[in-house]
């Protein structure tokens, strides 16, 4: 096993300080074209080495600007004139379905079905009522995350920390 000196002056297995390194919190966002100023708050406090998701729905592909976020931290602009409504309908896409979309998909791939006790999930959800309503029933029924984890604005009065 491979070794490296520690400022103690004792040996510690590389393994360890790969796990040292890791983070401990990765965070989903959400938000939408009416919450943009909130998003770019809640960004500007997040650690410099915060890990994780930022989904933005917006009306149109001209809509999409620029956010600053951590390095660590993927941003995903979802203009809502780029898809398509209900599989095998010609309607188009309702505001907040794209966002709702987005953040199951992230949520069924990234948390797993046996939780990593050294990795924690934060959600916020900033977009509008119905995508965040449903994206809360998705995290706590199918994944079963405590809804201390899940952050979303008073305004709404969803059940959540």
């Amino acid at each position: 096993m491979s070794t490296v000196e520690t400022v103690a002056g004792t040996r510690a297995p590389r393994a360890a300080r790969r796990a040292a390194r890791r983070p401990r919190v990765q965070h989903l966002i959400t938000a939408d074209e009416h919450s943009l100023a909130e998003l770019e708050v809640l960004l500007a406090t997040l650690p410099l080495c915060a890990v994780g998701r930022v989904f933005i729905e917006v009306p149109d592909a001209d809509d999409i600007g620029t956010v600053c976020a951590p390095p660590r931290m993927t941003v995903t602009w979802l203009p809502r004139t780029r898809r398509p409504g209900a599989i095998g309908s010609s309607r188009r896409i309702a505001a907040g379905e794209a966002l709702t979309r987005a953040a199951i998909a992230w949520s069924d791939e990234m948390l797993c079905d046996v939780p990593d006790s050294t990795l924690r999930t934060e959600v916020t959800l900033l977009g509008g009522f119905l995508s965040t309503a449903d994206i809360i029933d998705h995290l706590s029924e199918h994944h079963e995350l405590d809804q201390a984890a899940i952050h979303a604005p008073a305004r709404y009065g969803l059940p959540v920390g």
